[in-house]
């Protein structure tokens, strides 16, 4: 009962100031080890195959500058975030991660990188096994607003999973939110957000309001200046 009244304090976005080092830190599950790379379901639609990246450009024009080597594709820092060749909307996003193996840094410096959808709405990718940082920024936040229930992250170097409900935000003619964008997410098939309704979208510092945009937008990986590793990213599409 303790542990549920926590994660409820946890989440509650207009208690604390954004970034609140004084926020109840999420409490630590132990996920279990990795597996192998999710298999692609037969309806899905995969964006990282392990091969090239074919699927991805790079954010504001031209070719995606990551490196891809023995089935993974790794940030190569300061060549700048990715983003998907198709535009979504509503979707099931899988997608897999791992911090570089050797810890550096500390705190928002460690294994920092992040998948946004619509690529305005993130979650937080990072190092927090042992790595204490604000609950609104570590990994499986839904940045900046909602920490996770829980802190299921695996060692560094080890792989992650995220699963992710997400359905877009609607606007009306008048381009006013008629209903806000809502996520679910399992780290390593464990639930941190449940059907979670999103302030606007996501950002450092600062809530910004909604703005009216298409219903569908490219998915993006960010370039934060850490070599994170990525794989078996796949979509299926809600709507």
């Amino acid at each position: 009962m303790i542990a549920v009244l926590l994660a409820v304090l946890v989440q509650q976005p207009m208690s604390w100031p954004q970034h609140s080092m004084e926020r109840p830190r999420p409490v630590r599950v132990d996920p279990g080890p990795a597996g192998p790379a999710a298999a692609v379901p037969a309806d899905a639609i995969p964006l990282f195959d392990g091969k090239d990246l074919s699927g991805w450009r790079r954010q504001g024009g031209g070719a995606a500058r990551w490196t891809v080597r023995e089935g993974y594709l790794e940030v190569a820092p300061g060549t700048g975030g990715i983003e998907s060749s198709e535009s979504f909307g509503d979707v099931q996003l899988h997608v897999e991660w791992a911090a570089p193996p050797t810890p550096e840094g500390e705190g928002q410096n460690r294994g920092n990188s992040g998948v946004f959808l619509m690529g305005r709405y993130e979650v937080q990718v990072l190092d927090s096994h042992g790595n204490d940082t604000y609950p609104d920024g570590q990994a499986g936040a839904i940045y900046g607003q909602f920490p996770p229930l829980v802190n299921a992250t695996r060692p560094p170097g080890e792989w992650q999973s995220y699963d992710i409900v997400f359905r877009r935000p609607r606007f009306g003619a008048d381009g006013r939110v008629v209903s806000p964008a809502r996520m679910t997410v399992f780290h390593n098939g464990i639930l941190v957000h449940d059907a979670v309704e999103l302030l606007g979208p996501t950002s450092n510092r600062r809530r910004d309001p909604y703005t009216a945009h298409p219903d569908r937008l490219p998915l993006s990986l960010q370039d934060h200046g850490h070599p994170v590793r990525f794989r078996s990213i796949w979509v299926r599409a809600l709507e």
